[in-house]
């Protein structure tokens, strides 16, 4: 069963956020239960402020413990001054999630690898260990709290992608990023419904033995507003909430762009988190094309994953073609390599072959940038209104969370 309120075609009232929570968890059976809410971190669109405060007043002193649990994926830890603005207040227990801590894991079990040839359509056949967030595992229930958007790895965010790779280990991590990347970026993104991705990590979640709910929100981009709440298991919650998005959070345009220029807003701290700004619009660039993500103040590739610099961003074909070179990296860091730079191909003879070009106009220095194989514009020459006045040219303001897609 699942409750929604709201649509595609309007905005929800602070009154009307609060009642719908209030009332959907006073009827969820909580009472005297442990409850872990997951949140996300600051790099997604969402009131969260508002809805925890909706949360908090329902269930404290209902509850026989409630902790909030920030799932970090592999992203930086949030300081406490961070997350006191994050959450919108000073919230006792509210712990990160310690991807980088093996002690805070539970094992949950194994994923075989026929079930993962299945899942994926026989493109990977290797079996994965499944380690959750041992918070998750040690509470009656776990609830998810955030937005749903388009996702360039599962198709759309949000349900059980809070714990996988929300608060997950590394293992599930880099094949379910891996197999989103064998797919490529372009053909999942904003794909509705179950995708393989999706189904990997459905059944990692079917193995969490806290009961899963979710308070899954379709948030207007770039702002505290929702269009849509949905209230139900982690599933069903998610696939309410996938359809409302689908509606809003895709544009469409009517024939490819030669250029693009995404304008990254702060909450994207690096180019690990700030290459949405690519991934949302790569099926509109004309082949040849260029997108430049302009945000000057991005300073490094990615502070968690410095490796990327060593390795670069190339299109899939790259790594698959020099498998044996690249293998033992971490398959998640491969993904987002391929998921920045998009389609191309790869052959020994002649090298690789991409679609369009990638530019940064960023505080990244030029070496760096050129050495990790992207296009380098000096941040300080862009003027953005004479950007906006070229046809051949779309300039995207706060750019990262709608997808564009052609007609």
């Amino acid at each position: 069963m699942v409750d929604v309120l709201g649509g595609a075609g309007g905005v929800l009232t602070e009154d009307e956020v609060i009642g719908f929570v209030r009332g959907s968890l006073a009827g969820a059976g909580l009472e005297g239960r442990s409850v872990c809410v997951i949140v996300p971190d600051a790099t997604r669109s969402c009131p969260l402020p508002l809805l925890l405060r909706a949360v908090h007043g329902a269930l404290d002193g209902r509850v026989s413990r409630l902790t909030i649990l920030v799932a970090l994926g592999t992203h930086a830890e949030m300081t406490p001054e961070q997350l006191r603005e994050h959450l919108g207040a000073d919230y006792p227990n509210v712990i990160n999630h310690e991807w980088w801590k093996p002690d805070t894991f539970a094992d949950l079990g194994t994923i075989s690898s026929d079930r993962v040839g299945e899942i994926s359509d026989e493109m990977l056949r290797d079996e994965v260990p499944v380690r959750l967030n041992r918070a998750v595992v040690e509470h009656d229930v776990a609830l998810v709290v955030g937005p749903v958007f388009p996702h360039e790895v599962v198709g759309f965010s949000g349900g059980n992608k809070y714990f996988f790779p929300g608060v997950a280990g590394q293992e599930v991590i880099d094949l379910s990023h891996w197999l989103g990347a064998l797919i490529t970026s372009a053909s999942i993104i904003g794909t509705p419904g179950t995708t393989p991705v999706r189904a990997l990590i459905d059944e990692a979640a079917s193995m969490i033995p806290a009961e899963k709910l979710a308070l899954s929100v379709v948030a207007q981009s770039g702002t505290d507003a929702l269009h849509a709440i949905a209230f139900g298991d982690t599933i069903s919650s998610w696939q309410a909430a996938a359809e409302i998005s689908a509606q809003t959070h895709v544009r469409y345009v009517d024939h490819p762009v030669e250029r693009i220029v995404s304008v990254m807003p702060s909450k994207y701290q690096d180019i690990w988190t700030a290459a949405k700004g690519f991934y949302k619009v790569e099926p509109i660039v004309a082949d040849g094309g260029e997108v430049i993500l302009y945000a000057p103040h991005v300073t490094q590739l990615a502070a968690m994953h410095p490796e990327i610099e060593e390795i670069g961003y190339h299109c899939r074909d790259y790594f698959l073609g020099q498998w044996e070179q690249f293998r033992d990296l971490h398959w998640g860091v491969l993904a987002h390599s391929t998921h920045l730079r998009g389609a191309g191909s790869w052959d020994p003879a002649t090298g690789e072959h991409l679609r369009v070009r990638v530019t940064l106009a960023t505080g990244i220095p030029e070496d760096v940038v050129r050495r990790a194989n992207l296009g380098y514009l000096d941040p300080a020459t862009v003027d953005l209104a004479a950007y906006d006045e070229d046809p051949g040219t779309l300039v995207i303001p706060n750019a990262g969370e709608i997808l564009h897609r052609l007609i």
